[in-house]
């Protein structure tokens, strides 16, 4: 099903409106590597919040870049920094593989609805490396249901919707939010493309365990079928 859910998403590609506003002929977009290939990354700027914050900053500041991104099938060291992602037993396998597209960025920095849909549901998941704010909309095409979610939001953004109402094409619907109200992460999107919510509300895992990595990957098809962002990326 995924292969034809990604040729659906390309068929309608042209006319999904952009999730950022991102001008790539004046704005440059950065790949950042979360990977134990990073050794800039080291284990005291990831569990510090400030320090990550000011690394982000100073990686696109010296790129000249607006936004960095990537994490899409990254198995990462930064989960490390939250007990959230262990095994729920000791011994057992951690969860470090992303499964959606990160982009990181100004707090404030806009989101828009790439296409019309419904809000799904929405959570304030406050544990120290969750989501923090988090939307979820529900969208149809070729009578294919899917779902797209949006975490790291600024809390506001969920304060004043519900589920069951309809977001239009382009529209507003979030901004990056600040550590303390995004799961206490440097500002970004986690941005993400969902098959099947497997009845869950508010929230779903954005990291796997490696081991579950085929049937991951294959429910949360590429995320930038929607962003269309990869294209524009210079290099590190």
């Amino acid at each position: 099903m995924s292969i034809v859910f990604d040729n659906i998403l390309r068929k309608y590609q042209s006319g999904f409106h952009p999730v950022l506003k991102f001008d790539p002929v004046k704005q440059q977009l950065l790949p950042l590597d979360f990977t134990e290939r990073n050794q800039e990354l080291t284990a005291g700027i990831i569990d510090d919040t400030t320090r990550f914050t000011s690394y982000i900053e100073n990686k696109l500041k010296a790129a000249g870049a607006e936004f960095g991104i990537g994490g899409y099938g990254e198995h990462r060291t930064v989960y490390n920094r939250s007990h959230l992602f262990d095994g729920a037993t000791p011994g057992e396998e951690p969860r470090r593989l992303h499964i959606g597209v990160d982009v990181w960025g100004p707090a404030g920095t806009p989101v828009y609805a790439f296409m019309g849909g419904m809000i799904h549901s929405l959570a304030f998941n406050n544990r120290h490396g969750d989501y923090g704010a988090t939307l979820i909309l529900l969208h149809q095409l070729d009578g294919f249901p899917f779902y797209t979610l949006y975490g790291h939001l600024s809390l506001a953004d969920i304060q004043h919707i519900s589920a069951g109402q309809y977001v239009s094409i382009g529209q507003k619907i979030a901004h990056f939010g600040v550590p303390a109200e995004n799961g206490h992460w440097p500002p970004h999107l986690h941005f993400q493309i969902i098959l099947n919510m497997e009845l869950k509300e508010g929230d779903y895992p954005g990291v796997c365990k490696f081991s579950e990595r085929d049937k991951y990957l294959a429910n949360c098809p590429d995320p930038d079928l929607v962003l269309q962002l990869n294209r524009y990326v210079t290099s590190a």
